[in-house]
């Protein structure tokens, strides 16, 4: 259920509704909107009359459920759109956010050529994976805490935010030391013990799309972090698994205003993943951007060709910079910067 509170309401308003949903046995959640404030009371529905006695307040407005399975991330709890502030860059609004870099991080060398290319190209945050999540366990793994240093040594050298991914809730609290956005890759959007653990931090968090997974449970999975207490989510599109062999995966573009429209949460792509080969890549960055989608997240690699994960998707820095320069005239055109 969510609570409307009256546009007059003061701090000792909500506070008060804040102890009475409690009472009730449920969690409060308040939610500053520019002309409302709402309050989320999560927990079993089945005592809903209870709740529904808050409207006789003066200071409520109004008493509704949320029909939607998920509740913090959705339309209904919030009208307006998230906008998610990472160091002075911003997710979600009128702006276009880059991400791009490396796969995985493989030398100081590698990643501060690729971090300074991309840079100069336009990309706001720098990307690139310590901790490897691999089909074979024989592939390369990543270079673990050794591979976060480096990434915070090029993140500090540009002043480019990084993002990262963590693949353990063992592991959660030495990335958050280092990152400025955890990555929850494909393979872990249904781990709950990790979405548990990474709502328990205050870094915004990127959640990729799993392989099969649907746009409900992806938002399901959004969810489990926002009712930790964490509301700083990002949504990836990264393709999902159907019975086509010519790409990687397929990019589901139409997610993005199908999400949009669901969810106030920000929704980036990563054309990368979503397709496997980079000579697909700008097609399926422009038609993204064209989408609606509020960033992308492109791999670069300066040596593709040497790179120890991910060399067919990965772009050269000549490729990346010339990209750029078609974002910025899609994103203009649809009424975005970049």
């Amino acid at each position: 259920m969510i609570i409307v509170m009256q546009g007059n309401a003061t701090e000792q308003d909500i506070e008060d509704v804040v102890k009475r949903v409690e009472k009730f046995g449920y969690a409060a959640k308040v939610l500053s909107g520019e002309l409302r404030t709402v309050i989320a009371a999560l927990g079993d529905a089945r005592d809903k009359e209870r709740l529904q006695s808050l409207e006789s307040l003066n200071h409520v407005e109004s008493v509704m459920p949320i029909l939607k399975p998920y509740k913090l991330c959705s339309r209904e709890v919030r009208a307006e759109k998230t906008i998610i502030d990472v160091n002075g860059v911003k997710i979600g609004g009128k702006k276009l956010v880059v991400m791009a870099g490396p796969c995985s991080v493989e030398s100081q060398e590698q990643l501060t050529e690729t971090g300074n290319s991309v840079k100069k190209a336009g990309a706001e945050i720098l990307r690139g994976g310590a901790f490897k999540p691999r089909t074979s366990p024989y592939s390369f793994q990543g270079m673990e805490e050794e591979g976060l240093k480096l990434l915070k040594e090029v993140s500090e050298a540009t002043g480019m935010p990084f993002v990262t991914e963590v693949m353990n809730p063992r592991e959660v609290e030495l990335v958050h030391r280092y990152a400025d956005i955890i990555q929850i890759g494909a393979r872990n959007v249904q781990n709950f013990s990790l979405l548990k653990e990474v709502g328990k931090m205050e870094k915004p968090i990127l959640l990729k799309r799993g392989l099969a997974t649907t746009i409900d449970e992806w938002l399901m999975s959004a969810e489990y972090i926002l009712s930790e207490g964490n509301d700083k989510v990002i949504l990836c599109e990264r393709g999902i698994r159907t019975f086509e062999k010519a790409t990687r995966n397929t990019l589901d573009l139409s997610a993005i205003p199908v999400v949009k429209e669901k969810s106030h949460l920000p929704v980036i792509v990563d054309p990368s993943h979503g397709t496997g080969y980079w000579q697909y890549v700008e097609t399926m960055s422009l038609a993204a951007v064209a989408a609606g989608a509020d960033g992308l997240m492109i791999e670069v690699h300066w040596k593709p060709e040497e790179a120890f994960s991910d060399g067919p998707q990965s772009l050269k820095p000549e490729k990346f910079a010339a990209l750029m320069d078609k974002v910025r005239k899609v994103a203009e055109s649809v009424g975005r910067e970049a």
